[in-house]
């Protein structure tokens, strides 16, 4: 698998479009985070949020955000290697058609693993690409054609609310009581929903986040790890130290230096 280029959580202005009638040289696989308007066989076609779409090498691109709105998506351009494709056409997914996402959380927590193993040169770097594209690609063929067994309705709204809560604010506090109070649901009914949901308890979830917070600060600032561990929502930096070793596998000290030494 050959990576050219990623892009995660991208956010373009309101006369963002792409017009290439000879496609872009290679494969280009998307996310969208808002609502678009894709050009297929000569015919506008409005394509929601949360989709996915996959363009082969020598297709022609035309898409472009909805009048009056930003376009958000996340992106690979990518080639496939020896057997790779055929490999990939045993999953199942097409290519050229849209596809709606019920979890697509996921795929873009990958998207952004790609961008990161991309642009560092870790020793076992190719296989990872090539593991994350074909766990990306299986997970959009269970969505296609494994039985959905997800929460729906309002239940589903605000559990994926909650879920969104903390990861864009890690730091504030949390709790089960608070969260399921928020949710209006006991705190048993809503830690067992949130597990069944997302395959994480909430306890876990709300740690992934404060660690994957801490780690985009221990290496963009240089904040002291204590004052690190605090931005994180910690009130102590041993609970901190502790549970970002378990989680990463190094010790906040121990991963800065890594990542200054494999930028």
């Amino acid at each position: 698998m050959i990576l050219h280029n990623v892009g995660f959580n991208h956010q373009h202005d309101a006369d963002f479009f792409i017009d290439r009638p000879e496609g872009s040289g290679d494969w280009l696989l998307l996310i969208l985070k808002t609502d678009a308007i894709f050009t297929l066989d000569g015919k506008d076609v409005p394509v929601p949020a949360s989709s996915f779409f996959l363009y082969p090498k020598g297709m022609a691109q035309y898409y472009r955000c909805t009048p009056h709105h930003v376009f958000a998506n996340d992106w690979v351009h990518f080639l496939f290697e020896d057997g790779e494709e055929e490999a990939f056409i045993k999953t199942g997914v097409p290519y050229a058609q849209p596809i709606s996402l019920h979890n697509p959380e996921f795929l873009s927590f990958l998207i952004k693993c790609l961008a990161h193993e991309n642009c560092v040169n870790n020793l076992h770097k190719q296989e990872n690409i090539r593991h994350y594209m074909f766990l990306l690609f299986n997970k959009v063929s269970e969505q296609l054609y494994q039985p959905a067994e997800h929460i729906s309705g309002s239940i589903y709204e605000m559990l994926l609310t909650m879920r969104n809560k903390i990861y864009a604010q890690p730091y504030d506090p949390r709790s089960i009581a608070w969260a399921s109070h928020e949710v209006r649901m006991s705190p048993a009914a809503f830690q067992r929903l949130y597990k069944k949901q997302f395959g994480v308890t909430f306890t876990q979830d709300l740690i992934n986040s404060r660690i994957e917070h801490a780690k985009v600060l221990l290496v963009s600032t240089n904040l002291s790890v204590q004052d690190i561990s605090q931005q994180c929502g910690y009130r102590n930096y041993e609970h901190f130290a502790r549970q970002f070793k378990d989680g990463v596998g190094m010790t906040p000290l121990e991963y800065k230096k890594f990542r200054n030494e494999n930028p």
